[in-house]
């Protein structure tokens, strides 16, 4: 679910960008400027800006609008003013289903009636390449609950085939929401290590949203904190 919402939060960043990332490299990536969301009668205040193929988590407390973000990007809020361009293209002006984003919610999202496999086929233009399906169901040690359904799983398998199904697919934008928070330490931290290996080597451009720190230092180039307007 999303997180309930505090009045005017901005990001602050703990990292920044390179001073060798140019003005043309940020146009090529995704930029959220001066972005205003009114949840619930709250307003939520959002800029950042990642370059391409870049690795953010963004991290902070539960209620300041992590989930509100990315809920906005990929089309499922409505933003009251502001603007996001992912390689200048003006997201907000896209319906949902054609916004370049793939994203995992924190509750997977799984068709109940298909097969995991079946699920993990979904969102494809032209049939997936089933060995790297097969290589990801392996590497997430699931292999072996690819032929069963959803309600057969529990709720760690769930969130890594939401996970496989979200990488895999084609959209350059991958936004993740608490990804891992089913998952006991060790499987966390092989999920994390093979998300940050897929993102880098299909160049796809990365916001994670965690509470955990090792999360982001497994994935993230740099960490954003996201804080309410009274913790300025």
């Amino acid at each position: 679910m999303a997180d309930t919402i505090k009045p005017a939060s901005i990001i602050a960043p703990s990292g920044t960008i390179s001073h060798k990332t140019t003005v043309h490299t940020l146009s090529q990536g995704l930029i959220v400027d001066q972005l205003k969301v009114v949840l619930d009668g709250y307003p939520l205040h959002y800029d950042l800006a990642l370059a391409p193929y870049e690795c953010l988590a963004i991290q902070g407390k539960s209620g300041v609008g992590k989930s509100t973000l990315l809920h906005t990007l990929a089309g499922f809020e409505t933003a009251k003013s502001g603007q996001a361009f992912w390689q200048g293209q003006d997201l907000l002006a896209l319906p949902a289903h054609k916004r370049p984003i793939s994203m995992l919610f924190q509750e997977h999202n799984l068709f109940e009636h298909l097969s995991v496999l079946a699920n993990l086929r979904l969102g494809f233009q032209s049939q997936p390449d089933i060995r790297l399906i097969q290589q990801a169901a392996e590497a997430l040690d699931i292999a072996d609950q690819l032929s069963k359904q959803p309600t057969e799983l529990s709720g760690g398998q769930r969130q890594r085939i939401g996970l496989i199904r979200t990488l895999l697919r084609p959209e350059p934008l991958i936004l993740l929401d608490e990804p891992f928070a089913e998952l006991d330490q060790d499987t966390r931290r092989k999920a994390a290590r093979w998300t940050a290996d897929v993102a880098r080597k299909n160049n796809k451009t990365l916001i994670l949203v965690t509470h955990q720190d090792e999360d982001a230092e497994l994935i993230a180039d740099r960490t954003l904190q996201l804080k309410a307007s009274a913790e300025q």
